[in-house]
């Protein structure tokens, strides 16, 4: 058994917080309740959509990896989701939205 809370319930921690603060967060896609995958768009009008994932180093610890899709951030999401259908995909428009992700995901 996991000591980790299930990706459920803190993706729904990271909307509550996203929305409390005067940002909008939606999900995308949902997965999987207990263990799925969790991918995080970061939607800002200076830059490029921003891709972050919830992934585990070597002794287990979670860590936020960004990823930069050669062929867009809709299409990558889109090609993950087709290959992992328990993916979580949640987007993000707030500043500061990986501060936010990263101390709701990473403290779970």
């Amino acid at each position: 058994m996991s000591d980790r809370l299930p990706t459920h319930l803190t993706v729904g921690a990271l909307l509550r917080r996203v929305n409390d603060a005067g940002g909008i967060a939606m999900v995308r896609a949902k997965g999987d309740p207990q263990g799925g995958a969790i991918l995080i768009l970061i939607e800002s009008r200076s830059s490029p959509v921003r891709v972050l994932e919830r992934s585990f180093d070597f002794d287990g610890k979670a860590i936020l990896a960004e990823s930069v899709p050669a062929d867009g951030a809709e299409t990558y999401w889109r090609r993950r989701r087709d290959r992992d259908p328990d993916l979580w995909v949640i987007e993000l428009d707030v500043p500061e939205a990986e501060r936010f992700a990263a101390e709701t995901i990473l403290t779970n």
